[in-house]
């Protein structure tokens, strides 16, 4: 099987041993949830429910406030008993709607339209808006944005991205394994709305039988093929999964894959489009990975949006050690928390728990100008000098290097030998520089 991918990246070890064998579980209906206003990237909704309102599951319950926005919906029925600031799973608090449940899980009204296929590409893109759809793979952007390329960008190629490269991750593996004909009826919709006459799956080598299955699937169908790609983190990475698949290269300084024809989206992403174009059903819960050496029963869970992380900890028979560490996502790009009080959003595609050990702080040391970082850097970029510039207060010297191009995937920080926070003091550049920009205008 021959093996594509990018220059650079690191190879940490996957460690999805603990969940990858657990098939996806039904999570028993909470009997609360807290759902954010603010799950996507671009401006947070905008509640039109008040406290005090019944509402039934799938009901929007927060509109969009903007072009890059999507609505929210209650994942269950019950009463709206709070609007207010609550813990959120990037490690702040902002403000969230608390919904109480009746226990009933009475729907808004569903269809099965068996020929949504044979929709109009504004009647999908329509039904996926209303869905509250946004990219489920971490990053959040609004669907339909995504799926609205400018006239002069012509889209020939549609790729899936179920690398999952994270460690210890394997929700979009099990939802690969299991619903593999959803994902790609997904893929058909994404691809008659953006025109793209191509359609690639991308899939890591350490998901053999996810390969096998999908190729099979896809085997009698011209336009469809999966792409077997090489262990290397961070292979799941746009730019990186674009030129593996395909050897095009997205402009750097801030150039999009619709610039070399290409469309991205997850495949948990395409799963959900199917279901709302399908059954107009909203994106009301995922599938969420709880895993880690010291969960007592790592599980790959369907839950509902909203679900508190502490819920889906005790679903798993809690851990077995004293928590040193929780990471909302993966550890590599994901956020730290300080507890398990944050609910889970449309992005949250794993919950990971580490003990003391494991999450001992390493004290920062000097550079030793060994360019380790160099070597692995998937976008080309000197990361140390990024993040000396931002240490030492030249935000122009940053941005000039590269600051705005870094996509923060730690593989620079993963390899330093002098332990040097690199995509902190880089994520905190990127801060400075917007808030510098904000107050220019």
């Amino acid at each position: 099987m021959r093996l594509k991918t990018f220059p650079g990246g690191v190879h940490p070890h996957d460690s999805k041993h603990y969940s990858s064998s657990k098939p996806i579980a039904e999570a028993p209906l909470p009997a609360r949830v807290i759902i954010p206003v603010s799950q996507h990237i671009g401006s947070p909704s905008t509640p039109i429910v008040q406290v005090g309102d019944e509402v039934r599951t799938g009901q929007k319950i927060a509109e969009a406030s903007g072009y890059v926005s999507i609505p929210q919906h209650a994942s269950i029925s019950g009463k709206i008993t709070k609007i207010d600031v609550f813990p959120h799973p990037t490690g702040n608090k902002q403000l969230a709607i608390e919904i109480t449940g009746d226990g009933q899980d009475t729907w808004i009204d569903l269809v099965n339209d068996e020929n949504y296929l044979n929709l109009s590409t504004k009647e999908m893109k329509d039904r996926i808006t209303e869905a509250g759809i946004c990219g489920m793979g971490g990053a959040g952007f609004p669907t339909q944005v995504k799926l609205s390329p400018p006239e002069d960008k012509v889209i020939d190629t549609v790729i899936l991205n179920g690398v999952e490269c994270e460690p210890y991750l394997t929700s979009d593996y099990r939802l690969m394994l299991e619903k593999p004909d959803e994902i790609i009826n997904g893929l058909r919709i994404i691809m008659k709305i953006v025109g793209a006459k191509r359609g690639i799956i991308g899939i890591e080598a350490n998901k053999p039988d996810a390969i096998k299955l999908l190729t099979q699937k896809t085997q009698s169908q011209s336009d469809l093929s999966v792409c077997p790609l090489k262990l290397q983190y961070p292979q799941g990475a746009e730019k990186q999964l674009i030129y593996a698949a395909t050897r095009r290269r997205v402009p750097s300084k801030g150039g999009l894959p619709m610039a070399v024809g290409v469309v991205v989206q997850n495949v948990g992403t395409a799963f959900a489009i199917y279901e709302a174009v399908r059954f107009k059903k909203p994106l009301v819960d995922r599938i969420i990975s709880v895993t880690g050496a010291i969960v007592k029963e790592p599980h790959n869970f369907k839950a509902r949006i909203g679900t508190l992380y502490a819920e889906l900890v005790e679903l798993c028979g809690g851990a077995t050690e004293t928590i040193g560490k929780v990471i909302s996502g993966g550890p590599m790009m994901g956020f730290a928390l300080p507890g398990l009080e944050a609910p889970m959003t449309k992005g949250s595609s794993g919950l990971v728990l580490f003990n003391e050990q494991e999450a001992k702080f390493l004290e920062e040391r000097d550079c030793i100008r060994c360019a380790r970082c160099v070597d692995v850097c998937p976008m080309n970029l000197i990361p140390s000098t990024i993040a000396s510039a931002v240490k030492y207060k030249n935000l122009d010297l940053a941005e000039k290097t590269g600051l705005n191009d870094c996509m923060k995937c730690g593989s620079c920080a993963y390899v330093c030998p002098a332990h040097i926070r690199l995509v902190q003091w880089i994520d905190t550049g990127k801060i400075r520089w917007a808030e510098l920009q904000r107050s220019k205008k």
